[in-house]
């Protein structure tokens, strides 16, 4: 017995080396690109520096792990850049061999990268919200990772809904962003059958946000600025630029619940999130960084495993090959959210339930119980397919 454990053993050495040996490379990089903005509202929320990487390396990680028996020899490489050096950044990948590129950015940054980038490049979106990318400004080269705005802001109405809070009072910023983002919210509360009984802009004046007296100004500022509002029963705040909606729970002027930037707000991950085998990936993910993932680490670990997962599945390592499988029905990736998720075929969004949280815990999962679709509850969040506005896929 010993003597065949012995000889199975030396079996499995000889299988792994003799595929290492002849592996395949699957080159991915991940392409971060800062912009500038004001500090965080909380220290709490400074980012990292080493954000969205740190995921992409577990997901290099999960995909090596694979790819010691499958054959394929995955390698990531990482790079920050500002906005005026992304272009100039993109074409050093690409001439090192990188075609699976991840990039991090804003929209009109995603959009000038997929179009400097060409067909022979495929593009994993694990930033940008941008609606518009997803529809009359898609591109054919990239794939969405990131939910979009519509995505993120269905899964809040269709949980107050579910709530029967159905009068919302809709707060806007005054930044691009958090138009767009309001936008959205009409268009979901319009989906959905809530009513947006008034609207506000809070305006930026600039300023500083964080220092020893800024609570005591808020304090005196949000609740006159809420005050004889419509009645409403819940507040939805459009806040991307994080100016001021952390501060609506506890200052408004009548006692609501909050929802949107602040208060139960959309999630693609939550470090509270332990459903589904979700507790593993957190524990790997702590001892792995030190501390715990937050979106964008989410959003590309998953990037990297979906490249992984089409390459296991298809056998296959050039870029339209694996862009193929990722848009057919055969492809399906389990990312701890109790659904498998899929790509949409007319726009290359990623699938995926959005977890609802605030501070500390997941409140709930959209899509909400009894939003039924003719294929995927999942697709009731954005874009479906009559809706599209996409033509780049076929569609």
């Amino acid at each position: 017995m010993s003597n065949l454990r012995l000889t199975l053993s030396l079996l499995c050495v000889a299988l792994v080396t003799t595929q290492t040996a002849s592996a395949a490379e699957v080159k991915t990089a991940v392409l971060r690109v800062d912009s500038v903005r004001l500090p965080p509202i909380s220290r709490l929320d400074v980012a990292p520096a080493d954000l969205g990487f740190a995921g992409a390396t577990l997901g290099n990680e999960d995909n090596r792990t694979t790819g010691a028996f499958t054959g394929m020899d995955y390698q990531l490489t990482t790079k920050a850049v500002a906005a005026e050096e992304a272009e100039g950044a993109l074409d050093a990948l690409k001439a090192e061999g990188f075609q699976l590129i991840t990039v991090i950015s804003d929209g009109e940054t995603l959009k000038k990268l997929a179009d400097h980038a060409g067909p022979d490049t495929l593009i994993l979106n694990a930033g940008a919200r941008d609606d518009a990318l997803r529809n009359t400004e898609c591109r054919a080269n990239v794939l969405h990772i990131a939910p979009s705005r519509s995505m993120l802001s269905d899964s809040v109405m269709q949980f107050l809904m579910w709530k029967k809070w159905s009068r919302i009072l809709l707060i806007r910023g005054s930044h691009p962003e958090d138009k767009l983002l309001a936008d959205s919210y009409r268009k979901s509360a319009a989906k959905f059958g809530a009513k947006i009984v008034e609207e506000r802009e809070f305006v930026d004046t600039g300023g500083a946000r964080r220092t020893d007296t800024g609570h005591v100004l808020v304090q005196k500022q949000i609740p006159v600025f809420m005050q004889d509002a419509k009645e409403h029963d819940v507040t939805v705040a459009a806040d991307e630029t994080d100016v001021f909606a952390a501060y609506l729970p506890y200052h408004s002027w009548d006692p609501r619940p909050v929802a949107g930037s602040a208060g139960l707000m959309p999630l693609t991950w939550h470090q509270a999130h332990e459903a589904w085998g979700a507790t593993q990936f957190q524990r790997r993910f702590e001892k792995l960084t030190g501390r715990g993932a937050r979106e964008e680490d989410y959003q590309a670990w998953l990037s990297l495993r979906v490249i992984g997962e089409a390459v296991t599945r298809s056998g296959k390592v050039d870029v339209a090959s694996i862009r193929s499988y990722l848009l057919s029905k055969d492809f399906e990736i389990a990312a701890f959210k109790g659904q498998k998720l899929t790509f949409r075929s007319w726009n290359g969004q990623l699938r995926q339930p959005i977890l609802l949280g605030d501070a500390r815990i997941t409140v709930s999962v959209s899509p909400q119980d009894g939003y039924l679709h003719q294929y995927s509850p999942l697709d009731t969040l954005g874009t479906d397919a009559p809706e599209t506005a996409c033509h780049a896929f076929g569609g």
